[in-house]
């Protein structure tokens, strides 16, 4: 696996590290609890340098883009960035990505592993334009500030006060004598924060003063797989799939109705035309027990859905995990047959999670 840039910083204090997308990623520093309370009551710090980023340069690079994402990207003011997902012509999904529009370029945010697929996809339709695609990834990195006291980390780092961008805006800083981008983030439920990014060769400066700031806590993978979950956000690569159609995944916020032709419109019209979807991901709730990835869902004889993504939730003292349900049993409270002998039941519930719900 690729391993990250800052991997003998995050050894030094004890990580344990782990493969993404044929990535090395710090799994967490040996009290996922801890670092997942970081995020929701303080502010935890994660080195996200394992995400790929592709570039795109050339004059017509917004028009390229355009025709090519769920998203709107001419229109998209210059410092501003939108979520989009990339599919085929019969609406699978190839990708997503975070897509930050700046002066000189379009910068494409994406889950590692995933480089190589979209540039492929986006290569094939690169024909006459105006337009070139670039390995971003050695040269720029994504460092992840998350959590309530986001702000006054910033603050204290950058030395002077500090007002959060809004989320998929940025600015930008000089950070540890660093040229840096500052992206506001936001998660269903309410929690904010700066994604941050680095030029590689400076990531470990970045690191160090963030990390030198009273109350900021290193977190894992694990301690955000928690929060992500929770919130109901899907991953690729867990949550969705090369078959997966962006509506299944509620990626209504991926979608602009307004754009104009792009690959894969047709079906996405089609299926919102239709008013539904034959499933969509949802919440469920597992109690305490201990359910794997791709376990099968049951309602009486009939198979209505799968599980995908699995944690152990703080906000519902329990586990919880997002999975494919069909849409006769999505409402909350729908009871569901794990697949498997004496495996149990779990039960429906609406995303994203909350100690109310």
């Amino acid at each position: 696996m690729e391993p990250l840039t800052l991997h003998f910083v995050h050894e030094r204090v004890g990580a344990r590290f782990i493969p993404v997308g044929g990535r090395e990623v710090v799994a967490g520093y040996g009290d996922v609890g801890a670092e997942y309370g970081a995020a929701r009551d303080a502010v935890a710090l994660h080195d996200a340098s394992y995400r790929e980023i592709l570039r795109i340069t050339g004059e017509d690079r917004a028009s390229f883009l355009h025709g090519m994402v769920t998203q709107e990207v001419k229109n998209l003011p210059v410092g501003s960035a939108a979520y989009a997902a990339f599919i085929t012509v019969k609406g699978a999904m190839v990708g997503d990505a975070r897509i930050l529009k700046r002066e000189d370029d379009l910068l494409l945010d994406l889950e590692p592993g995933l480089g190589a697929k979209v540039r492929e996809f986006l290569d094939k339709y690169l024909i006459s334009e105006d337009a070139e695609l670039h390995d971003g990834t050695p040269d720029q990195a994504w460092l992840k500030l998350l959590g309530p006291r986001t702000a006054q980390a910033l603050a204290a780092a950058l030395g002077g006060p500090f007002e959060l961008p809004a989320p998929l805006s940025s600015r930008k800083a000089t950070l540890a004598g660093q040229d840096v981008w500052l992206l506001g983030t936001a998660l269903p439920g309410g929690l904010s924060g700066v994604d941050i990014l680095v030029p590689r060769a400076g990531l470990e400066a970045v690191w160090a003063a963030l990390v030198g700031v009273g109350g900021v806590k290193p977190a894992g993978f694990d301690a955000l797989e928690r929060v992500r979950v929770e919130a109901g956000v899907p991953r690729y690569g867990q949550d969705m799939v090369d078959t997966t159609i962006p509506l299944e995944a509620n990626l209504t916020n991926a979608i602009s109705y307004n754009k104009g032709c792009y690959i894969g419109q047709e079906v996405i019209a089609r299926a919102t035309f239709r008013g539904h979807m034959n499933r969509k991901l949802a919440g469920l709730l597992l109690g305490e027990k201990d359910v794997a990835p791709g376990t099968e869902l049951r309602r009486g004889e009939k198979k209505v859905g799968w599980v995908t993504s699995v944690v152990t939730s703080p906000v519902k003292g329990q586990r919880v995990a997002l999975g494919y349900v069909h849409r006769d049993s999505l409402e909350p409270g729908t009871e569901l047959t794990l697949g498997g002998e004496g495996a149990g039941t779990v039960t429906v519930a609406a995303l994203p999670f909350t100690a109310a719900s």
